[in-house]
């Protein structure tokens, strides 16, 4: 709601939490980095003008999966653009890696991308980390990521059950925030 509302620091904090992410799907597609370079802020110059209109899905639909449509579609642009200006004769790798583009059912992200997923997301909770107290942080993040339980971890802390999972509920709304996936 941020960005809608045209806020630089949103619109600052966006392009570092998801600029890489899209820099390194543009890479995956396009050979030549300068060309990946433009369609990178093809993409951006569209989420400008479309976020006015995004609207989460209920039915599964993220802002990482419209970003991600975006992308493709920046990127399908890039290959018609230069198809219409160079005429290559013995067919084209280009075009046939754009073919090769999986088009996801549930609109997430190409699978193949799961470590600049994985690095999203830290970024991510390296964003939020600070808002939260230190054993709000710790409950968070054995119950989440360690996988204690969540008896283990209130019992280690001297807080009740209901206290570690009211944390890690508060952290996961948040990051679900941060990231876009809730309106």
């Amino acid at each position: 709601m941020r960005v809608k509302a045209r806020d630089p620091k949103a619109w600052q904090r966006l392009a570092d939490l998801y600029g890489p992410l899209v820099y390194h799907w543009c890479r995956s597609y396009v050979r030549q980095p300068e060309d990946a370079a433009d369609v990178f802020q093809e993409v951006f110059t569209a989420v400008a003008k479309a976020v006015d209109s995004f609207l989460l899905n209920r039915n599964g639909g993220t802002f990482r999966g419209w970003l991600w449509t975006i992308t493709r579609n920046k990127i399908h642009d890039h290959y018609r653009k230069n198809s219409q200006r160079i005429q290559a004769t013995g067919g084209s790798h280009a075009q046939q890696r754009l073919a090769e583009i999986p088009e996801p059912a549930d609109e997430s992200i190409d699978p193949t991308h799961l470590d600049e997923t994985v690095n999203l997301f830290h970024r991510a909770l390296d964003l939020v980390r600070g808002e939260f107290e230190a054993r709000t942080w710790q409950a968070f993040w054995r119950a989440t990521v360690e996988g204690d339980s969540t008896a283990e971890i209130a019992a280690d802390q001297g807080i009740t059950a209901n206290a570690v999972r009211q944390a890690k509920s508060r952290v996961l709304r948040r990051l679900r925030q941060e990231l876009g996936d809730m309106q």
